[in-house]
């Protein structure tokens, strides 16, 4: 197994780096305190390829690899949790549905702008009653005679729903058939009986714009249905097989912003006449971090190597998303341990990071969710 990385890769990885250290990471205290949509950062990252990574350069995007995204994810986490959200719905949940199950019309209109930085895309799936149990949705999409759909219905928790411009929305089109009357419709926020509900305030990724959205009789035409009708479940578990590695990306960033100011405070910070980096308990946390961090991230690259194969990657992703969202809450913990008081205060960003690393552990399928989908994969019961 080859654990080096190619010149396009690094290449990504420096110019994410590049951008969030020059423009993110100065105004995430900013961003964080007020909720303020990063509309500016967003389109700097559009404009060197991050929000379309593995999208064709003929669609707008940087046609990277899986793991060229995991590099560059990690360091816009690193900077800021709330923009490497915004950037990961883009990348993983909207253009990677599209690219895959798509028309040339639909990649053409829907996948080029959002790749391209100049409007943001969301995913629409989660109902104010539904969330792990997708197929209990109740947002219903009816066929009509000329072949278009009357859609009505809530969906919750949408991220960036607020400032998109597109939709991936699924909705029933056959409530007798379950999971297999689910179908996935390509949405225009712009148009009539479209509905966007207050902004939620959250906990962590504040910048991350987060909302409820309503459909009251949205006409969508035949040619905005995504793949075939009835395969709305099925592509909506693709597309968060996909998006599961950008959630590990995020919590390995968020993880490392953590343990990488970590190591520098205890170097500096002193107790009882030396630094608190040489207390045995201490480096006792240091070392499980560092383990911890290292695992989730060759898990992940594990996970986005067997995508870039075109070979089978939902038990790896599953595996990746669940061992680095709970490194990231487990070393964000550690690290707000040691920093003591000024951990708690918000001088420093180590409360951010925790607050942050949070949510890495429920969307995109919670810890619970990928604990079901690795076990099943391994017995094959279910």
């Amino acid at each position: 197994m080859e654990f080096g990385f190619s010149e396009e890769q690094l290449m990504i990885q420096d110019i994410a780096r590049r951008i969030a250290q020059e423009r993110i990471a100065p105004s995430a205290e900013h961003h964080d305190r007020t909720g303020d949509f990063p509309v500016e950062n967003m389109k700097v990252l559009g404009e060197n390829g991050l929000m379309g990574i593995e999208v064709p350069d003929e669609y707008g995007g940087a046609g990277m690899d899986p793991v060229s995204y995991v590099l560059a994810m990690v360091e816009v986490a690193a900077a800021d949790a709330a923009h490497s959200t915004i950037m990961s719905v883009n990348n993983s949940l909207f253009c990677n549905g599209i690219l895959t199950h798509g028309t040339e019309d639909q990649k053409q209109a829907y996948v080029r702008a959002i790749a391209e930085g100049r409007e943001i895309g969301a995913f629409a799936l989660t109902e104010p009653q539904s969330g792990s149990d997708a197929t209990a949705m109740k947002c219903r999409a009816v066929k009509q005679a000329d072949g278009s759909y009357v859609i009505n219905g809530k969906k919750s928790w949408i991220t960036s729903g607020p400032v998109a411009k597109y939709f991936v929305l699924f909705a029933m089109t056959d409530p007798d058939k379950g999971a297999r009357g689910i179908t996935a419709f390509l949405v225009d926020g712009s148009r009539d009986g479209f509905h966007r509900g207050k902004t939620e305030p959250k906990l962590g990724i504040r910048a991350s714009a987060t909302c409820e959205i309503e459909f009251q009789d949205y006409v969508a035409q035949a040619s905005d249905v995504l793949g075939e009708e009835g395969q709305g479940f099925k592509i909506a578990m693709g597309v968060l097989d996909a998006g599961r590695i950008g959630i590990a990306s995020q919590a390995i960033g968020i993880a490392r912003a953590a343990y990488e100011a970590t190591i520098a405070y205890v170097k500096e910070r002193k107790a009882f006449g030396q630094p608190i980096g040489a207390f045995q308990m201490t480096q006792a946390k240091i070392a499980d971090m560092k383990c911890k961090l290292d695992a989730a991230l060759l898990l992940t690259l594990r996970a986005a190597w067997l995508k870039g194969e075109g070979k089978r990657f939902s038990n790896e992703a599953a595996i990746a998303k669940l061992t680095a969202s709970e490194a990231a809450m487990w070393i964000t913990h550690q690290a707000l341990q040691i920093h003591g008081g000024m951990g708690y205060s918000k001088e420093m960003p180590i409360e951010r990071y925790f607050r942050d690393a949070k949510i890495t552990e429920i969307y995109e399928g919670t810890s619970e969710i990928q604990r079901l989908v690795i076990a099943r994969n391994e017995t094959g019961l279910r």
